[in-house]
């Protein structure tokens, strides 16, 4: 009889920034996503790391065009 390999049901992590060590999350049953990390911090991580591209098109002095 032939062996039955077992799969892996671990699936390889990603790499990933070295403060963001951990962070997993998941989407439940009622679609509420929920996460291993506060919100908060991932937001300070984020406005750290991460530049806004809206805001990069902003020139001081200038007005923006609102629609």
């Amino acid at each position: 009889m032939p062996k039955i390999k077992k799969e892996s049901s671990k699936e390889p992590l990603p790499k990933v920034h070295p403060s963001l060590e951990g962070f997993h999350y998941e989407i439940n049953s009622f679609g509420e996503l929920s996460s291993s990390i506060p919100i908060e911090k991932l937001n300070a991580f984020l406005n750290k790391n991460v530049d806004d591209k809206k805001l990069q098109t902003l020139k001081p002095g200038k007005k923006s065009k609102n629609k």
